[in-house]
């Protein structure tokens, strides 16, 4: 066979010659024989994977003008949910500054305006205001931005950021001088981290490996010198990722390195930036543990305490503190025990207070712990903040200072906009510093959010989170949209999204499946639905559908699903099982060709996920993942309606792999319903960067799956 036979050829086939009406661009096969564990597979378009070939960005493009000629009796449509959306954000804003030695940090927006723009100035008042970044001069001549590091030195003098500019999560370190305004001459390519030693001199900063992306090499920078920077450490374990951070104490560098499954920490001290890496406790198989630092009574910021969070007396983790002079694993002291129906998904340390974020009945909490009297149990003393409403989502905001008398904190649910709170720790008030302005009069008492519960085939017990305008009938009419994801132990946040209300308004439901996989119920709900049990993923989001609809929320043919990434994977996945069960798919850079992705220890994320999905150069995970391969799966029958979406520069899901799968698809569908491939030409993974950009991508969905609904305006 000849690898490059469709280079002499067109690459597709337009049948728009022989009708009026838009037709899809039919991709070439050029079959490619995969043979392994005695199995044979036969995979047509192998050549999509080549972005430097002309034809693979003509075939692109064809793709995307269907999807256009298709949605183009819609324009008129998404122009008016982007109308709609847009009015309803305050153009002109700014977030609630936090402090940091000093200064007040903010961000700014302005209408018109793509990107934030960064300030901070001495105090809290509102004068004398410095610009640090304007994302939007930085973004000139560029389709995407992204800002990764931004990390202040201890004199307030030095800045250093990272920008991608690309989607490809490809960022480059810089280093401005904010006494005189200018960046230094510092451009380091592939950063992943970043963090400064107390010497206002020496940056450390973690770097990826060229091809698999693979955070693995820490080195040191000096400003000045003369010598190359100094590596540090590698990390030759495929498996693992590495990450630098400075602790809230201030004393310590903290060397992170973790793969799905087991960690290691190292530390130096940021006052001896020249000094070696100590480990805390040597890395075991299946180990997992994560460390903050506290001084300690004494004050001494080069002594004190370890608080670890670690997974060594239960999935759901317990705490334990060691001393900084002897942090090996046989001194650790348990100060918290495991508790199997709460999840400890972090701890952190503050001068007089731990923060700890808990995962409990599939709702997130936050416990403050005061720290004093080490006799007694540090629970009992402790206060959980309490919400109300039946699904929301809290989670920590900017609390950069580690002595502090207050916590910051965010709230919101379906129904309450993205709400800000300094929670004041000796008394336990809340005061709200600002609520997210909904503009054009949102009324939140006509929407009503509840907890569902769906029971899967083995009887697990699956969570659901709906919202709906009160009026919305709930006699099987009405359209639903529910949402899944389900992998990495991820928990889908139940947050407030004002462009929603442009569904909801319409009689639209919503729904998220907090399905196994995911993290929503802790560690346990993460191993359900992950390797040898990712089955279960599948089968727990079939069955909140159809718990939905025998509550007569909604109908199959009134039901969308949408997903994305890892719960593209998840849409492909059902809609090959119960294609019958929803009427439109909405997919966004969705993992589909499991197989082949996970073949290829090249391409980044590979090696790391094995301990996600399975290795497939083993005979039973291979097998394992073929049985719920979405690409492979496909088969000669009717699908749903099918809008995917992908970028080009797309780093994590590859654009080859939804590319791939409608291609494959076309070929087989029996049915007359839409399938159309959107592609992003100059973004990643999360698609469009800048603000304006996204609405419009948002009001595209929209339109589409509003008018697969029969519902115009």
């Amino acid at each position: 066979m000849n690898p490059d036979a469709h280079a002499a050829t067109p690459s597709f086939t337009h049948d728009s010659e022989r009708s009026s009406a838009p037709q899809p661009p039919v991709a070439r096969r050029h079959p490619v024989e995969h043979v392994i564990h005695g199995d044979r597979r036969i995979d047509d378009y192998p050549w999509l994977r080549d972005k430097n070939d002309p034809a693979v960005i003509a075939y692109l493009n064809a793709e995307n003008d269907y999807t256009n000629a298709v949605l183009r009796d819609t324009e008129p449509f998404q122009e008016e949910l982007y109308q709609e959306m847009l009015g309803r954000i305050l153009q002109t804003d700014l977030t609630v500054p936090y402090t940091l030695r000093g200064y007040a940090y903010f961000t700014k927006t302005f209408e018109g305006k793509q990107y934030p723009l960064y300030f901070r100035q001495p105090g809290t008042a509102f004068f004398d205001e410095e610009l640090l970044l304007d994302l939007n001069a930085l973004a000139e001549g560029h389709s995407f931005l992204s800002l990764g590091a931004f990390a202040v030195s201890d004199d307030n003098s030095l800045l250093a950021y990272s920008l991608d500019t690309t989607g490809f999560r490809q960022y480059t370190l810089q280093v401005k001088d904010l006494r005189i305004g200018e960046a230094l001459a510092v451009r380091i390519e592939r950063v992943t981290s970043a963090a400064w030693a107390a010497d206002n001199r020496s940056l450390f900063y973690t770097v990826e490996d060229e091809t698999t992306k693979r955070s693995y090499r820490l080195y040191r920078h000096v400003l000045g010198a003369a010598e190359p920077d100094a590596l540090l450490y590698e990390e030759h374990d495929e498996r693992f990722r590495i990450d630098i951070e400075r602790t809230r104490s201030g004393a310590f560098l903290v060397l992170t390195i973790a793969s799905h499954t087991t960690s290691e920490v190292r530390f130096l001290s940021a006052a001896q930036p020249n000094a070696d890496f100590r480990v805390i406790a040597a890395r075991e198989d299946n180990h997992e543990y994560y460390a903050d630092h506290h001084p300690g009574s004494s004050g001494d910021a080069s002594g004190g305490i370890f608080y670890i969070r670690t997974n060594s007396g239960g999935r759901t983790f317990r705490l334990v503190t060691a001393r900084v002079d002897g942090p090996h694993r046989d001194s650790w002291e348990e100060l918290i025990p495991n508790r199997p129906e709460v999840m400890l998904a972090s701890a952190q340390a503050f001068a007089s207070h731990l923060v700890l974020y808990e995962r409990e009945g599939g709702l997130p909490y936050l416990r403050i712990v005061p720290l004093g009297d080490r006799a007694g149990d540090p629970l009992a003393s402790s206060r959980r903040i309490a919400f109300a409403e039946p699904v929301y989502n809290a989670s920590l905001g900017a609390n950069p200072e580690f002595v502090t008398d207050h916590l910051r904190f965010q709230y919101e649910s379906f129904i309450t906009p993205r709400s800000v709170f300094d929670y004041e720790l000796r008394t336990g008030k809340q005061i709200l510093r600002k609520q997210q302005p909904v503009l054009g009069g949102y009324d939140p008492t006509q929407y009503e959010s509840e907890r569902l519960l769906a029971h899967a085939p083995d009887g697990a017990t699956v969570p659901l989170s709906v919202v709906y305008r009160r009026d919305t009938p709930r006699d099987g009419s009405a359209p639903l949209l529910l949402y899944g994801y389900g992998s990495y132990g991820i928990s889908v946040p139940v947050g407030f999204n004002s462009n929603r209300l442009s569904l909801l308004d319409r009689g639209v439901i919503y729904a998220i499946a907090h399905v196994r996989g995911g993290g929503e119920l802790g560690k346990p709900w993460h191993d359900a639905g992950r390797m040898h049990n990712k089955r279960n993923t599948f089968t727990d989001f079939i069955a909140a559908a159809e718990r939905l609809i025998a509550l007569r929320y909604t109908a199959p043919d009134r039901l969308i699903i949408e997903g994305g990434s890892a719960g593209g994977l998840l849409m492909g996945a059902v809609a090959n099982v119960r294609p019958d069960l929803f009427r439109v798919v909405i997919s966004h850079v969705p993992f589909v060709d499991v197989l082949n992705t996970m073949l290829d220890a090249s391409l980044p994320l590979t090696v790391g996920e094995y301990e996600e999905w399975g290795d497939p150069r083993k005979a039973h995970d291979y097998f394992y993942m073929k049985g719920y391969c979405p690409y492979t799966n496909l088969e000669r029958k009717a699908y749903p309606t099918m809008l995917v979406k992908t970028s080009l520069n797309d780093s994590q899901v590859m654009y080859w792999e939804p590319a791939k799968y409608v291609a494959k698809l076309r070929t087989l569908k029996t049915d007359a319903n839409p399938l159309l491939l959107k592609i992003n030409m100059g973004a990643g993974h999360g698609g469009a960067s800048g603000r304006y950009d996204y609405l419009r991508e948002i009001a595209l969905d929209y339109a589409f799956l509003l008018r697969q609904l029969g519902i115009a305006n």
